[in-house]
C-alpha cells in the first residue's frame, strides 16, 4: 500500500430504494451501458453552464446507475444535467467486485483511462496486452480507429477506481490503438502542509496521453489547503471521492464535484478528504458520443 492511499475506499454501498433508482436510469439512459459496448447514441446532455468571476463554479453531481455487468457507477459526466467536459467525455467512479465488471465491448476515437483506488483490475484486449494493475496503478487504452477490451475486478472484494474517457483530435481518430499500464509505485507524491499530491498524469508522471492533460490525487488532512490554476483554453474539473471539500464558497461531499472557470482556483478540506483535480487542453471539436464510440 503507497503512502498516500489509505482508503479503504467506501463501497458505494446503495440503498435498496437508490439501486432501484440506479436501476431506473439505466434503464432510461442508453449511456449507462457504454462501456458494456452498446451501440445506441447518449440522449443529448444539458450542457453545462460557464463560470463568471462573481459565481460559484458549477456543481457536477454523480449520478448512481448500473454499467457493464452488474458493476456500479456514480457517473459524474454525461448526464441530463452536465454535458461533455472538452476534452474529456466520460468520468465514472466505480465500485465493482466479482462477478460484475465490463467483459469484453469494443471503443473507437478515444482514451479510455482508469485509476484504481482501491484494488486491482485485470485488462485484457484484441491486441494481445493481457495486465493486472493495483491501487494506484493506471492503464490506458487508446482505441483509435478501433479495438476491443475488457476489464474485470481481481479478487473477492470491491476494487474501486475511476475512468476517464478523453477524447482524440480529429487528426489522430483512426490512429493505430495502444494500450499501456503504469503501477502505482511509478507514480510520483509530493508531500506539502498537509497534503499529499500524487500526480496521475503530467510532469515526473510515466504516464502518456495524446492530449495536454494534468490529473492529480490530493489526500488532503482537515483543514489544509492547495492553490491550483486552470489556464486559458483548458477545462478544469474537482472531484471528490471522500470527504469534504470546498472550493470558494462551494463545499463540496464525497460525489460531488466543480467545474471552476480558468484562473486560479483554491481547495480548503473541510475533513480529511480524497480528491481529484483534472486540467485538460480544450479540442475545441465536436464531441460525437455514440455509445462505446466517439467519432
Amino acid at each position: 500500500m503507497l503512502a498516500g492511499m489509505t482508503f479503504p475506499a467506501p463501497r458505494i454501498a446503495l440503498p435498496r430504494r437508490d439501486m432501484l433508482r440506479a436501476l431506473a436510469i439505466g434503464s432510461m439512459a442508453p449511456w449507462a451501458a457504454s462501456l458494456a459496448g452498446c451501440e445506441s447514441p447518449p440522449p443529448a446532455p444539458v450542457p453545462s453552464p460557464s463560470a463568471s468571476a462573481n459565481s460559484l463554479p458549477p456543481r457536477l453531481t454523480a449520478v448512481p446507475t448500473m454499467d457493464g455487468r452488474g458493476a456500479r457507477v456514480r457517473r459524474i459526466f454525461p448526464t441530463r444535467m452536465t454535458g461533455y467536459q472538452d476534452p474529456f467525455v466520460l468520468l465514472d467512479d466505480f465500485s465493482v467486485g466479482a462477478p460484475a465488471g465490463f467483459p469484453e465491448h469494443p471503443h473507437r476515437g478515444f482514451e479510455a483511462f482508469t485509476y484504481m483506488i482501491d484494488g486491482s483490475f485485470h485488462h485484457k484486449d484484441n491486441l494481445g496486452n493481457d495486465s493486472v494493475v493495483h491501487t494506484g496503478g493506471t492503464q490506458r487504452f487508446t482505441s483509435g480507429r478501433g479495438a476491443r477490451h475488457s476489464e474485470m475486478p481481481v479478487g473477492g472484494g470491491e476494487n474501486r477506481g475511476l475512468q476517464l474517457w478523453v477524447n482524440l483530435p480529429r487528426s489522430l481518430k483512426k490512429m493505430e490503438p495502444e494500450y499501456e499500464a503504469v503501477h502505482g509505485n511509478d507514480l510520483p507524491e509530493a508531500e506539502r502542509a498537509g497534503v499529499i499530491t500524487r500526480t496521475i498524469v503530467g510532469p515526473q508522471s510515466k504516464v502518456r496521453l495524446r492530449t495536454a492533460v494534468r490529473y492529480l490525487h490530493l489526500q488532503m488532512k482537515a483543514g489544509s489547503r492547495l492553490e491550483d490554476e486552470v489556464p486559458a483554453g483548458h477545462t478544469g474539473l474537482v472531484y471528490v471521492a471522500e470527504g469534504r471539500v470546498k472550493i470558494g464558497d462551494l463545499d463540496m461531499a464525497s460525489g460531488e464535484g466543480a467545474r471552476p472557470g480558468p484562473g486560479e482556483i483554491g481547495l480548503l478540506a473541510m475533513t480529511d478528504a480524497h480528491a481529484f483535480v483534472l486540467v485538460g487542453a480544450a479540442h475545441n471539436e465536436p464531441i460525437v458520443h455514440r455509445g462505446p464510440y466517439v467519432d
